[in-house]
C-alpha cells in the first residue's frame, strides 16, 4: 500500500483528535450548557394572574458547569443576577455528580491528546508494536469518546433526575418560588456531542486507512544485446 495513503488518513485522525480537545475546552469555558424559562409562581399566586398575564412573570435562565445568569420576572420588571456554581451553589446541587462530570471532561482532554499523539506516531513512522499501531489509535479514541459520552449522559441525568435547573433558579430565594416551564440544551452541550462524534469519526478514518490499495508497478523492459551492438 502506498505510504502516503496511510499518512494522509493518520494526519486527518490527529486533526480530529485535536479538534475534540479544543471543543471540550470551549464547552468548559462557555456557560451555555442549558437555558430555560422560569415562572415566578409566588408572583402569579399573589395577583391571581390569568393565562394572558403569565408572560409578565416569565423569566430566563442559562448556565454552564461553572457559572450562569438568571433574569427574575415577578411583575415589577426583569432583575438580572449572575451566579457561580463553585463554591456556594454546588452545596445545593448533587455535588458528587457535578464534580464527576468535570473530572470526566478533564480526563477526556488528556485522552484526546493521547489519541492525537498515537495518530502522529503512526504518521511519521512505522510502529513495531501492535498497541502503537491502528489498534492503539482506535483504543484511545474509544476511551476518549466514551468518557465524553458518559459526561454528557451524567449532565442529562443531573438535569432530569436531580432538578438541576429548578435548584439553581431557587438558590437563595426566600420570598419567591420559581417553577421551570421550559428547558433547552444549548451550544456548549452540543459542542461536547460534536467532540464525541469526532472520536467516532476517527474510528472510521482508521478503518479507511487499512483498505489495501493496489500498488502501481512500472514494468522494466529487459535490454536485449545483439552481436551487432557489441561490434559498435
Amino acid at each position: 500500500m502506498p505510504a502516503w495513503f496511510k499518512k494522509a488518513w493518520y494526519g486527518l485522525a490527529s486533526v480530529l483528535s485535536f479538534c475534540s480537545f479544543v471543543l471540550i475546552i470551549v464547552a468548559l469555558a462557555v456557560p451555555h450548557w442549558l437555558s430555560g424559562k422560569i415562572l415566578c409562581q409566588t408572583g402569579v399566586d399573589l395577583v391571581n394572574a390569568t393565562d394572558s398575564e403569565l408572560v409578565n412573570f416569565l423569566g430566563d435562565i442559562y448556565y454552564g458547569l461553572f457559572s450562569g445568569c438568571k433574569v427574575r420576572q415577578c411583575g415589577l420588571g426583569g432583575r438580572q443576577s449572575r451566579f457561580t456554581i463553585f463554591p456556594h451553589l454546588v452545596k445545593e446541587l448533587n455535588a458528587g455528580l457535578h464534580v464527576t462530570i468535570l473530572l470526566l471532561l478533564f480526563l477526556a482532554l488528556a485522552l484526546a491528546l493521547v489519541s492525537m499523539g498515537f495518530a502522529i506516531l503512526n504518521m511519521i513512522q512505522v510502529p513495531y508494536r501492535a498497541v502503537n499501531g491502528p489498534g492503539g489509535i482506535c483504543l484511545w479514541n474509544v476511551l476518549a469518546g466514551g468518557v465524553v459520552a458518559l459526561a454528557i449522559t451524567s449532565f442529562m441525568a443531573e438535569v432530569k433526575f436531580h432538578d438541576l435547573t429548578a435548584r439553581i433558579a431557587n438558590f437563595q430565594e426566600k420570598l419567591f418560588q420559581f417553577v421551570v416551564v421550559e428547558e433547552r440544551y444549548e451550544e456548549s452541550f452540543w459542542i461536547c456531542v460534536a467532540s464525541a462524534s469526532a472520536h467516532a469519526a476517527n474510528l472510521v478514518v482508521v478503518a479507511i486507512s487499512q483498505i489495501p490499495l493496489p500498488e502501481i508497478q512500472t514494468k522494466i523492459e529487459e535490454a536485449t544485446v545483439t552481436a551487432e551492438d557489441i561490434l559498435y
